[in-house]
């Protein structure tokens, strides 16, 4: 069945590869394409904005207009925008798939209010490798112990606003879970000075901005004369867009509820 579905932030780059990509994906119909207001694109075309011709959809400001006909939205914008549009799709009752990051705890409360009302899929990370590591991240550092010192390093491209990632932040919640100690805790980001010894347990994370990279992830698992390193490594921004899409497919027909992309890889 095909899914009808409308991309918020369509002229951001995240945007405009979900847009690109579903415009190949036969399971999919893109009916409303939208940006902020006061955006120099609003009333343009999504066609002259991507190259795709057949992406042929007025840019709009008014997603509660655009969603009226869809079943899913999809959100890569950033925490105010999400924010409204989280709103926008509960009025129209439409599934939404949010892939902003920098979400505060508090932004975080209205999301999962919004997915007792709809369908709500958030994720800091679309990629299907990235959920991967998300899974047995924290199952090799419970496995290795307490005498295995945990790091976790990201790189970003320059413009990128938020540090440390999305990404980087679910990884170490998910191991400091897995440890059973809150992550505020045991947390440190980065280090300066005379910080003493490294506590135990400490997971240490750090952001790197730098040129053009899409994003680099590495868990470092440093014990007495050995050291294991997993490193996820984005080649494009293809692979978010690509997740997002699966995720949307998946969301679509769902009952309203907090889902995350463990469980669009989970479901067969």
């Amino acid at each position: 069945m095909i899914k009808k579905m409308v991309i918020t932030g369509c002229c951001g780059r995240m945007g405009q590869r979900i847009a690109v990509l579903a415009s190949n994906d036969p399971e999919i119909e893109i009916v409303g394409a939208t940006e902020a207001k006061g955006h120099n694109k609003i009333g343009s075309n999504l066609s002259k904005v991507t190259g795709v011709d057949a992406l042929d959809i007025v840019i709009s400001d008014d997603l509660t207009q655009a969603a009226k006909c869809a079943d899913v939205i999809i959100d890569f914008t950033g925490p105010s925008a999400t924010l409204s549009n989280l709103s926008a799709a509960r009025n129209a009752k439409v599934a939404i798939v949010v892939g902003t990051t920098g979400l505060t705890t508090e932004e975080m409360k209205i999301l999962e209010s919004t997915s007792k009302s709809i369908p709500v899929l958030f994720s800091s990370n679309m990629s299907i490798g990235v959920n991967m590591l998300f899974k047995i991240a924290p199952e090799i550092a419970v496995l290795l112990g307490e005498n295995y010192d945990v790091e976790i390093i990201e790189a970003h491209h320059n413009k990128k606003k938020d540090a440390p990632s999305g990404t980087a932040k679910t990884l170490a919640e998910n191991i400091a879970q897995a440890k059973e100690k809150p992550l505020k805790d045991i947390a440190s980001y980065g280090r300066e000075g005379n910080v003493g010894a490294r506590p135990k347990n400490e997971i240490g994370i750090h952001a790197v901005r730098a040129g053009d990279i899409v994003g680099d992830h590495t868990v470092v698992y440093a014990g007495e004369n050995e050291r294991i390193e997993i490193t996820h490594r984005a080649h494009s921004r293809d692979i978010f867009a690509k997740g997002a899409l699966r995720a949307a497919k998946y969301l679509a027909d769902k009952s309203p509820g907090l889902y995350n992309m463990q469980n669009v890889i989970e479901e067969v």
